[in-house]
């Protein structure tokens, strides 16, 4: 050995081998000591998942408007089906289309996880999930649904220990019997009855392929609101179930033919006002139905914030509103949304016609919300120092090859910042986005309450990236309450038939997360809005009101939210194929439906004037109103038409016309 050879003694070489050897075995040690441990944690505070398996029939589930009346009642009627007494299709198309090493894997399947990786990495998006049935039963029986680290790693155990104490066809059994498949139905026999008019013990094989696809999606897939893409779902799962050696290549085709005739049109459901609040309560009901399955009760009651009366009104309204005009403007759909000041949903109306179509537009739709987007730029230019008096300059804008246009190519000079928000000046929003940065207007809409991706840049100014009615109302909400958050909620208590109240609603501690200031400032601007700008066709006689228009590229979405001192209310009207509609902007249609709910919202109500505003003394005899101008919505829809939008929603490009 050299005299600088770098060489570690013999012995110091001799104890890194031995670490090196060891090291592996301690942490392996460890891991089987955690997962013990981990093991016998669960069998101490969770029931036998066993218990779950009720004798009779699953809980019904009766909806309580806040008055007290019924709602609605689900459920009831539906069996837990032991999986002897099923096709064994049923089974089959399951495994095929959500787990094909089900009886292969322990509870957790590693190469299920790469592949799933693989397939993701190579779409560039996520295409294919990588849980396994295991861990699915072991989420839906036992965890939330938060997107977190810790709550994936519980999932993993939970699925191991459900694998040690049950056999794979308890699991599978469970499974089926406790799954959401969409339309309030949860369970293989709920969703035999809601789709198919039958128990599932009588499903055929195309009616198995038909429910099993609906587990990557249930609204998505859901026959009755998407046949189409429902059959093509159920054709890929025999297509899987054929791949799987399931069933024969003749079965298959047979199947496949069967599923080409099914749902030609909607089937009609009973009519009712209430049918898309409902699905709406049963889907925040989750965790606690499956405890009161747990407790073996034999029916929960559900205390909603739900105005039976205002629910009806609403409902009605939209229904009318596109039966009369809805041909004329090609305007097909609507949806609605009304919230009590704390973020109660009173109302929820998710399209015009629930028989024909059970998709929640209110809750589950993500449009560009257009100019109603705007607000927030505003709030953010108030924070930034800006006051509705301020001058700000409607000057032709053009940066990075983003030019953004208002109505006609017109352009006013220097004007108020309030009277740039009532007519919905495009130059001036983008302007105050490019000012205060575009990631300042996405932190206040953050803090509000958008959840959705926001765009990165200026056009997020402009509304261009998707948001959902129920959202949008509800970051609305917190400038109606004084600034303060009001997180959107339904469900006030859950309660078994035997009294035992299973879930009960604690109200929040008040935090304020817009100054009053800034309030009574957007209050002003917002009001401007309503009363002598975009949005004159929403005034609501007698009352004090706010509000802002919203229109999405060519026509394609309309939208109208705004508040009054008491209530905070959403509309949007489009297509759900995203086609345009006939020039309808949201001054029009939305702000007409908007104003006709209200009215009957605010029947008996005292005049109130909105905070830092003169008492209401106007609008006695309101009518409908029509602007005296041609004032530009969203320079999207009238000025760009069809302009190229990236996939972020930033506009690439606009080519002057």
């Amino acid at each position: 050995m050299g005299l600088f050879s770098s060489s570690p003694p013999p012995r110091k070489r001799s104890s890194l081998k031995r670490l090196a050897l060891v090291a592996p075995l301690y942490a392996l040690a460890a891991s089987v000591a955690g997962i013990t441990a981990l093991m016998v944690y669960y069998s101490v505070i969770y029931p036998d998942p066993l218990t779950l398996r009720p004798r009779e029939n699953a809980p019904f589930v009766r909806v309580l408007a806040r008055d007290g009346s019924v709602i609605s009642e689900r459920g009831g009627g539906d069996d837990y089906v032991p999986l002897d007494l099923l096709p064994r299709y049923v089974s089959d198309a399951v495994i095929a289309t959500e787990d094909q090493r089900f009886y292969d894997h322990h509870g957790v399947d590693p190469l299920g996880m790469v592949r799933a990786a693989i397939t993701n990495l190579r779409e560039g998006r996520t295409v294919q999930g990588g849980s396994t049935l295991t861990q699915q039963l072991a989420k839906n029986l036992y965890l939330s649904h938060d997107r977190t680290f810790a709550r994936k790693l519980e999932e993993f155990t939970l699925a191991l220990w459900l694998e040690s104490r049950l056999s794979k066809s308890d699991i599978l059994e469970l499974y089926l019997n406790r799954v959401y498949l969409g339309a309030g139905a949860y369970g293989i026999d709920a969703a035999a009855r809601r789709y198919f008019g039958k128990p599932a013990r009588n499903l055929s094989l195309s009616e198995a392929a038909m429910i099993a696809g609906l587990l990557k999606a249930p609204s998505k897939y859901s026959p009755l609101s998407n046949p189409s893409i429902a059959r093509s779902r159920a054709r890929l799962v025999l297509s899987q179930m054929q791949e799987a050696g399931f069933i024969t290549e003749d079965e298959q085709r047979k199947a496949a033919e069967e599923v080409s005739r099914s749902f030609e049109r909607s089937q009609r459901a009973a009519p009712a006002g209430a049918d898309y609040a409902v699905d709406y309560v049963m889907e925040q009901l989750a965790p606690a139905y499956v405890m009161g399955v747990a407790a073996g009760a034999e029916g929960l009651i559900v205390e909603t914030t739900l105005d039976r009366t205002l629910q009806a009104r609403a409902s009605a309204v939209v229904e009318e509103f596109i039966a009369s005009r809805g041909p004329q403007l090609q305007a097909s759909e609507a949806a609605a949304v009304v919230l009590d000041r704390d973020g109660a949903l009173l109302a929820l109306v998710g399209g015009r016609s629930y028989a024909e179509t059970q998709f929640n537009r209110a809750a589950k739709a993500m449009r560009q919300p257009g100019s109603a987007f705007k607000p927030f730029v505003y709030l953010a230019a108030l924070e930034a120092g800006y006051r509705p008096d301020s001058i700000v300059q409607d000057l032709p804008l053009s940066v990075g090859g983003w030019a953004p246009r208002n109505d006609n190519g017109e352009y006013l000079g220097p004007m108020p910042l309030r009277t740039a928000l009532a007519k919905s000046v495009n130059s001036v929003a983008a302007r105050l986005a490019l000012d205060v940065g575009a990631a300042r207007v996405a932190q206040v809409a953050r803090r509000v309450g958008i959840r959705a991706p926001l765009a990165k840049d200026a056009t997020l100014a402009l509304g261009t990236s998707e948001v959902s009615l129920l959202e949008l109302t509800g970051a609305y909400n917190v400038i109606a309450n004084g600034g303060r958050a009001a997180e959107t909620y339904v469900v006030r208590q859950v309660r078994t038939l035997a009294g035992e109240v299973l879930f009960a609603r604690a109200a929040p501690a008040p935090v304020q997360v817009v100054t009053p200031a800034h309030v009574v400032a957007m209050n002003d601007m917002l009001g401007a809005a309503l009363n002598d700008g975009t949005g004159k066709r929403a005034a609501i006689p007698l009352h004090a009101a706010a509000g802002k228009t919203g229109t999405s590229q060519g026509f394609r979405d309309a939208w109208f939210i705004g508040y009054s001192t008491y209530l905070t209310a959403g509309v949007w009207a489009g297509n759900d194929d995203g086609s345009a509609m006939n020039r309808v902007v949201g001054g029009s249609l939305p702000a007409e439906i908007w104003r006709e709910i209200m009215i009957g919202a605010h029947a008996g109500k005292p005049p109130l004037p909105l905070a830092g505003a003169a008492p209401v003394t106007a609008n006695a005899d309101a009518g409908p109103g029509h602007p005296q101008e041609r004032i530009a919505d969203d320079f999207i829809a009238r000025a760009l038409g069809d302009a190229p939008v990236s996939a972020t929603g930033s506009i690439e490009q606009l080519i002057s016309r």
